[in-house]
């Protein structure tokens, strides 16, 4: 499922999203601090809420990390 889940993130990312992963103790999530445009928001929407806990927390591995300062939301 690993491909799967890279292929749903790389698409969300493609369409400007803008999710930060935040891993904490081995659990994910993410967070939308800067808001998604349309088409991210939709695609989100669409397809991430319906997979598995599991699965999703694999997507949301492959989004930017808040651990990762070259990623870290833009600061306004």
């Amino acid at each position: 499922m690993e491909n799967a889940s890279k292929e749903l993130a790389d698409e969300y990312r493609r369409l400007g999203g803008r999710r930060v992963a935040v891993i904490d103790d081995n659990l994910g999530s993410s967070r939308d601090w800067d808001g998604d445009p349309p088409e991210a928001a939709r695609f989100w929407r669409e397809h991430i809420p319906i997979l598995s806990d599991r699965v999703r927390r694999d997507v949301e591995t492959f989004l930017s990390s808040l651990n990762d300062e070259s990623d870290e939301p833009a600061s306004h």
